[in-house]
């Protein structure tokens, strides 16, 4: 069953949204309700679905020699 939600958003964020949905051809609702879709359900909460970003690096590294001290080198060198 589908209901009318309102929603009071900043102007300008309001016609970047309508702009995206032009262009990915989704309706500014469809966008919202695709969000809502990744907010965790009351009996997955502490589980998050990884953002595709995280999930092409998963296993990466698979296989590779490197371990906790090489991350640990890698960050005193990062922050002298």
């Amino acid at each position: 069953m589908q209901t009318k939600l309102t929603l009071r958003i900043d102007e300008k964020l309001i016609e970047r949204a309508k702009s995206h949905a032009q262009r990915t051809g989704k309706s500014v609702s469809k966008m919202v309700e695709d969000y809502f879709e990744l907010l965790p359900k009351r009996e997955e909460a502490g589980v998050r679905p990884l953002t595709p970003v995280v999930s092409s690096l998963l296993g990466i590294l698979k296989g590779a020699p490197v371990d906790e001290e090489d991350y640990r080198k890698h960050l005193e060198e990062k922050y002298r």
